[in-house]
């Protein structure tokens, strides 16, 4: 039986396999991969947002494809990775895969304020401020606050969309404990070990508004976040990627939350 199940396995791993070589050739990124989600992974996660934050399916649809036929975001992140320096290791193409999924969060419940913990260079961020202009325009403010300990990061967060948030530099539970405002939707993106994703939910805690939303972009590596929704008595879910045509595959969405 070796040589059929050979085959089989073969079958599975082929495409991924052609994926790693159109990725050597085509792209530049060597971290914090960008790629967009195949269709159905990308109306699950529609469903997703939809369970969160109590909206109806085709609202949340409505809101993704907002940020989907988003010109403007586009040329944006062509032409500031183009210009700055660190563009060189990254991509021009806006790919948002679970991003959009954020965006969603963002314009369904329509938080004061977002923090998000590991910026990079700011492609989330660009995201959610967009999400937060769209919400101030319908006469919703908001601000967001991205924190990483690179100053180099959150490049990306420039013009438009820097007047809608801005970036600390420090340490994230050093930031999060010195926080003084009431958090609506909390995002944690920063170190990756679990002891330092736990700390940053203990640090940001008490800081949060009752029906505040809390994600994980580590949830498909570590449990820390299920063990803070049971600690807290908050729902949970989790979401994983599908990648279309890459070789990465797939980070997901935790969220912790509190029922509707």
């Amino acid at each position: 039986m070796i040589p059929p199940r050979l085959n089989l396995a073969a079958r599975q791993a082929g495409p991924r396999l052609g994926n790693i070589a159109l990725w050597l050739l085509k792209s530049r990124e060597y971290t914090n991969f960008t790629y967009n989600l195949d269709e159905i992974n990308r109306d699950y996660l529609v469903a997703f947002v939809a369970q969160i934050t109590g909206k109806s399916y085709v609202q949340v649809n409505e809101y993704i494809a907002e940020i989907e036929n988003d010109d403007a975001l586009r040329r944006h992140i062509l032409q500031t990775t183009k210009s700055n320096v660190l563009g060189t290791f990254a991509d021009p193409v806006a790919r948002y895969g679970r991003r959009l999924g954020w965006y969603g969060i963002v314009r369904a419940r329509k938080p004061t304020v977002v923090v998000e913990t590991g910026v990079d260079k700011g492609l989330g961020s660009c995201v959610l401020t967009a999400a937060l202009a769209r919400n101030a325009a319908e006469g919703h403010e908001g601000c967001y606050y991205g924190v990483d300990i690179n100053p180099d990061a959150g490049y990306l967060l420039s013009g438009h969309y820097a007047r809608h948030g801005r970036i600390i530099y420090g340490d994230a539970v050093a930031v999060l404990k010195a926080f003084s405002q009431p958090v609506d939707l909390f995002i944690n993106d920063s170190d990756h070990s679990p002891s330092y994703e736990a700390a940053e939910y203990q640090a940001v805690g008490a800081k949060l508004r009752e029906k505040a939303i809390i994600l994980s972009d580590n949830a498909h590596k570590t449990a820390e976040l299920l063990k803070f929704a049971n600690q807290t008595g908050r729902r949970f879910l989790f979401f994983q990627e599908k990648p279309l045509q890459h070789w990465y595959p797939g980070a997901g969405i935790g969220a912790a939350f509190d029922g509707l």
